[in-house]
This record gives structure tokens, C-alpha cells and sequence, in this order.
């Protein structure tokens, strides 16, 4: 599966710009054969909270269409990052996937709303796991702090997840953590890792990317990158099957004692 991860610096508040610019990467990703193009967080609007009234994609319209037209047209998977939505009145940090047939496949409201930047005063928080299946392998999705809740992974890769996608606006005064906690998530679940983080600033954010694709058994397979741009990976999902075998984790596991 080859992967582009596409790490761009959002332009605050500024969603026909922040458009824009994500149609022109999948056209670009296209021309470099990907299976799957990835986005980070929040892509559309960034942390502008304060406009979600004004700023919001009313029912993910103005997203699932864009996605949906260019999944089709370039017969490509896209994990949609995540935009800001308004769904029956209340806001939602919220992540779509196109399949390569145009068919919007998933959608998520991040679980784990950020107090740091006031998610929790803005936006209501989701309800559900978040699995899809793209070219027959079953992934799974989550959203930025999501990351610091391993057992919320953890259910995700239970369900079968080999791939698990994390889209994110992650600041670069902890942008240490950030791969701490991706490597540690890819090697306890034995999985690959695909984490797409902004460049840019907003007015209260730094951010500096260090997008990775991370293999089941740690290694970093993209990493480091500070600078606006698409990053491309391929993952053999064989490693997973083998890595699984060698240590069997989840054969392991006595469940018994953890509830």
C-alpha cells in the first residue's frame, strides 16, 4: 500500500484557501500512483473556534463531496483528516473516508476533546470506534489527543485494525510526545501507524509537522519532516501477520485481570 501523507500548513479561519489546497495535493498524490492520501486535523478551518458558526462544513457537505468527487475521479482512498462540522446545531471535530469508488465509508467525531485549546467549550465529543475497511484491510481512525488514550487504540486494533490513522494539530512545545506516543501505539499493537501533523501557526500554536508513518515494530518509515509538503511511504501489510506471530500479544493478554 503506498501511502501519501500530506503535511500542509493550514490557513486559519480561511476555509475556500485551506480547500483549495487540499484538492490541488490529491491531484498531486494522484500523479505518484498512492493507494491512500492522508490529511491532518482540523484542515479546514484550523482552530478558529470562535467562527464555527460562520466557518463550519453544515453536515460535512462541502467535505464529503470534495472527497467523494476526487476519491472517484482518481480512483483513490482518502482518510479525510478532520474538518470542523455543524450537525444538528452542535459543532463536531470530525474525520471522513472516501473509498476509491467515490463512497464516503466512515465518519468520526473525535472522542477526546483538547481542553488546552478549548475543544471541550466549542464542540461536542463523539460516541463511537472508528474501523473501515480500505482495499480489504481493515483501519482504524482517531484524532490528535485521542493518541494519549492507549486503551482507546487498543479497541480499535481489537477489532482487527492493521493500519491505524491519526490526523492531527499537534504544537511543537510537545511535538516530543508526539513520537513517543505513535512509536509506543505502533509497538504495543503491533500495527503501522500513519500520523499526519500541520505545519504553520495559528495565534495561539506553533506546529511543526513530523508527520510518520511508523512499521509494527517501531520503525520510522517517514519522520522529521518540518516543511509543508507530501510525503510518500509504502507499507507491506504482510509485517503485521509476522510480527503478530512472533510475539502474540493478543493471545496473551489476560483480560480476566484488567476489568
Amino acid at each position: 500500500m503506498k501511502i501519501a501523507v500530506v503535511q500542509i500548513n493550514i490557513e486559519f479561519g480561511q476555509p475556500d484557501t485551506n480547500f483549495t489546497k487540499v484538492e490541488e495535493s490529491i491531484k498531486e498524490a494522484e500523479v505518484n500512483g498512492v493507494d491512500v492520501v492522508v490529511f491532518p486535523e482540523m484542515w479546514n478551518t484550523g482552530y478558529d473556534l470562535k467562527q464555527l458558526e460562520t466557518l463550519a462544513d453544515k453536515n460535512g457537505e462541502r467535505s464529503k463531496a470534495l472527497f467523494a468527487r476526487l476519491a472517484k475521479e482518481y480512483q483513490v482512498n482518502i482518510v479525510g483528516g478532520s474538518v470542523a462540522t455543524k450537525k444538528q446545531n452542535k459543532f463536531y471535530n470530525t474525520m471522513y473516508i472516501a473509498n476509491r469508488t467515490g463512497e464516503i465509508i466512515s465518519e468520526y467525531d473525535k472522542a477526546h476533546l483538547f481542553k488546552l485549546m478549548d475543544e471541550h467549550l466549542y464542540m461536542d465529543a463523539g460516541q463511537k470506534l472508528n474501523t473501515f475497511e480500505l482495499d480489504g484491510t481493515v483501519c482504524g481512525g482517531v484524532i490528535c489527543y485521542d493518541l494519549r488514550f492507549p486503551e482507546w487504540i487498543r479497541a480499535h486494533v481489537l477489532k482487527g485494525a492493521k493500519i491505524m490513522f491519526i490526523p492531527a494539530e499537534w504544537p511543537s512545545t510537545r511535538i516530543d510526545h508526539w513520537q513517543l506516543l505513535l512509536q509506543a501505539r505502533a509497538i504495543e499493537n503491533q500495527c503501522f501507524i500513519v500520523a499526519v501533523n500541520r505545519v504553520g501557526s495559528d495565534p495561539g500554536n506553533d506546529f511543526n509537522g513530523h508527520s510518520m508513518v511508523i512499521a509494527p515494530w517501531g520503525e520510522l518509515l517517514i519522520s522529521g519532516q518540518s516543511q509543508e509538503g507530501i510525503y510518500y511511504t509504502e507499507i507491506n501489510l504482510q509485517e503485521v501477520d509476522k510480527v503478530r506471530s512472533t510475539i502474540p500479544i493478543f493471545q496473551d493478554r489476560r483480560t480476566d485481570l484488567y476489568n
